[in-house]
């Protein structure tokens, strides 16, 4: 990287956090989503020791069940690392990417505690040692309403700008979302929810200008 590209570097990152409002938002969004990923491992031992129901899912009942982890994480972490560099050199995004992951974890927590459910028949256990941390290190089978997995693909999808970045993320989503059904981890309304539970949270984010 020359010289000129750091200068151009080094000026984004202090006209985005050019005022005290907005690194205090950045400081207060990161320490909320450290105790946020705290709190998970406690949070999921609890819904995964409650009992909950089997719904009748007619589109899993018609999907053979595979064990498709590999490719699920490649997409999400190899979309995860775009999302970071493209934040790397907009900085900007940070602030509203963090905070509208507050709200989607939040609403999964109050959702989660609500929306009792059992795994859909035929799930094949999804691991990933990355994300294992959230969970306790345990294999959680009951967070299902609404999806994770795709809450995260959407949430890239809404805040990467370029529209090449866009085709890229909105394909990804998409076979996200079809391969969480493939391995039978969630019910179709799981998976469905999650981009309007999204959008909803991502538009909050935005009017309360965070």
């Amino acid at each position: 990287m020359t010289n000129t590209a750091l200068y151009r570097l080094k000026q984004n990152w202090i006209s985005a956090y050019d005022t005290s409002l907005k690194r205090v938002k950045l400081l207060i969004g990161t320490i909320l989503i450290v105790a946020i990923i705290n709190i998970m491992p406690g949070f999921f031992r609890g819904i995964e020791n409650r009992n909950g129901v089997v719904l009748n899912d007619w589109l899993l009942a018609h999907l053979p069940a595979y064990d498709v982890s590999v490719p699920i994480f490649a997409i999400i972490w190899g979309m995860g690392i775009l999302m970071m560099v493209r934040a790397f050199y907009k900085p900007s995004i940070c602030t509203t990417y963090i905070w509208a992951l507050i709200f989607v974890c939040i609403a999964r927590f109050l959702s989660l505690a609500l929306v009792k459910l059992d795994p859909p028949a035929g799930l094949v256990p999804l691991i990933d040692p990355l994300t294992g941390y959230f969970y306790g290190h345990a294999a959680i089978t009951k967070d299902l309403f609404f999806s994770g997995h795709t809450s995260t693909m959407v949430l890239i999808y809404l805040h990467l700008e370029k529209r090449s970045d866009k085709i890229i993320a909105f394909v990804a989503a998409l076979v996200v979302m079809f391969l969480l059904l493939i391995q039978h981890i969630h019910y179709t309304m799981d998976v469905l929810a999650a981009p309007v539970i999204v959008y909803c949270a991502y538009r909050f984010t935005r009017a309360l200008n965070l």
